[in-house]
């Protein structure tokens, strides 16, 4: 079977693949792994000074192309996934700000075509392994839909859901044919085994809250009794091996969609007694290593079946890292600027999840939102080459129908730029992407254009100190600042330079009132 696995770029950097013919591209496979919270600086083809020994992750960038400059569409979690399968920007729905947990309503729309479902119209094989955090709808004790979507708090612990009563909004609802893996993420309840449509098993007791160290193991709520934390990883690694080995024996001649979000190195720090001090960072590094070897996972399977020379793979992960300390430098706002005791954890061993970035997970600055991105493709890429061209995770989905070379619906995919003229193929309907929008997890939004990148308020927006700053007389109001000369954002030149601050604050308020693809 011909296979090939999407790429997010601009034409830019078209030599780094050679032209594909349309007898090698006929309905390529698409394949997407998904790290959790992992950081900028984690693998060590991205930072020489990683504690973290990453040889499979280095591998695809050894053979493929490695993005510099690559984004999330959100520094959180649910945000960026619902925008990766839509290519849709997060915001436009109800979740303006946060994240769901594992009890709520599905956030993605009834009628909303994802990249699962429009595939699977164009005759693909669709599934998905890993942790969803995109919201299913649950049935309470008393027979009613759960309608509520958080409480206040940390995370829900479930009881009042009858978890033996199938879901229906999850992964089989939006065009996956198959499904397995966790509600959310494994700090929050339920904590159990989901396969399609329900709980399996469903969960048969209650567990207490559980914390270790630095590292919350999880909240309190219903559970299966044996269901184990550090065995999740293994088992979506066996999941998807079985499953790849499955299609290619059953469906040799249908090409295939399989979605990969992982659970790690997300909290709970749960790395499997397999991988324990194989890092010089810790568990958390231990638990990175653990991914890795899912990545070699996924890469010896391709292999093992014939399929890796014709596979596009693309690795990135959902938002920046949590393990992080930056030091500051200049900026005004610096002065109240404080490390968490996560990132002095990881800094106690020389490794920093962000390398030189400012920020984290969550926050608006640069270490929230710039992730790994590789693209690996043997067929198609004809040689390894660094690339920092501006990207967003929003384009996959564009880019995906590109390489089919078919349209996309006019409702599909509506903020999504395609990047197609890599591979060789013709940008059909969606514009070559010019603009950057980031978002934080307080809601706080940031625009980049030409190498400048403007914030409307002062703070992280996320969990880095100050979060947020209300300006006195005379001070800057936002920031802003010229990536291209101050990478580490220590300079607000927001009174400095009040041309761009108009323009920049102008075309974000473009963009929120309509769609890129109505432009």
């Amino acid at each position: 079977m011909r296979s090939l696995i999407v790429c997010l770029c601009a034409a830019t950097i078209l030599t780094a693949a050679r032209p594909v013919s349309a007898a090698e591209s006929d309905r390529p496979n698409v394949v997407i792994i998904l790290a959790d919270d992992l950081g900028y600086g984690d693998p060590q083809c991205y930072n020489a000074e990683s504690k973290i020994p990453t040889p499979n992750i280095d591998r695809l960038a050894a053979q493929g192309l490695r993005f510099t400059d690559a984004h999330t569409p959100s520094s959180v979690c649910t945000p960026t996934r619902y925008t990766l399968l839509t290519g849709r920007y997060c915001w436009r729905t109800r979740l303006t700000s946060g994240v769901l947990d594992g009890f709520s309503p599905p956030l993605i729309e009834s009628d909303r075509p994802t990249i699962a479902s429009w595939l699977h119209d164009q005759g693909y094989a669709t599934g998905c392994i890993g942790k969803w955090h995109l919201g299913m709808q649950w049935t309470r004790q008393d027979g009613t839909p759960e309608t509520v979507d958080r409480v206040p708090g940390l995370h829900r612990g479930g009881e009042e859901i009858n978890a033996a009563v199938p879901v229906t909004g999850g992964p089989c609802s939006v065009g996956f044919d198959s499904y397995f893996g966790i509600s959310a993420s494994l700090d929050m309840p339920p904590l159990c085994w989901m396969e399609n449509d329900r709980c399996f098993p469903p969960p048969d007791t209650t567990v207490p809250d559980a914390k270790r160290e630095l590292f919350l193991t999880h909240a309190s709520g219903i559970a299966h009794s044996t269901f184990k934390l550090d065995e999740v990883l293994p088992t979506l690694r066996r999941k998807t091996v079985d499953w790849i080995e499955r299609h290619s024996a059953q469906s040799p001649d249908q090409p295939f969609f399989l979605y990969l979000p992982l659970n790690s190195p997300h909290l709970p720090v749960a790395p499997s007694q397999t991988f324990l001090g194989k890092s010089q960072a810790g568990l958390y590094g231990d638990f990175v290593v653990e991914t890795d070897d899912f990545v070699g996972g996924v890469i010896d399977v391709l292999e093992r079946t014939g399929e890796l020379t014709d596979t596009l793979i693309i690795f990135t992960s959902d938002n920046g890292g949590l393990w992080h300390a930056w030091e500051p430098r200049e900026t005004d706002d610096l002065a109240q600027y404080k490390p968490t005791p996560r990132a002095e954890y990881t800094a106690g061993f020389g490794h920093h999840s962000n390398a030189h970035l400012r920020g984290t997970k969550a926050d608006i600055y640069e270490g929230g939102h710039r992730v790994p991105f590789l693209v690996h493709w043997p067929r198609g890429i004809s040689e390894s080459q660094v690339v920092d061209t501006p990207v967003e995770l929003t384009d996959v989905f564009a880019t995906v129908a590109d390489m089919l070379g078919r349209p996309l619906p006019a409702a599909a995919a509506v903020d999504s730029c395609s990047f197609a003229p890599l591979m060789g193929r013709p940008r059909l309907s969606r514009l070559e992407r010019q603009t950057l929008v980031h978002h934080s997890l307080q809601g706080h939004f940031a625009v980049r254009e030409e190498g400048w990148k403007y914030v409307e308020v002062r703070g992280s927006g996320g969990f880095s100190t100050p979060r947020k700053i209300d300006p006195r007389p005379g001070e800057p109001s936002g920031q802003l600042y010229h990536l291209t000369d101050d990478p580490q954002e220590t300079k607000n030149l927001f009174l400095e330079r009040p041309d761009q601050v108009s323009r920049l604050s102008q075309r974000l308020d473009q963009i929120r009132s309509k769609p890129l693809s109505t432009e």
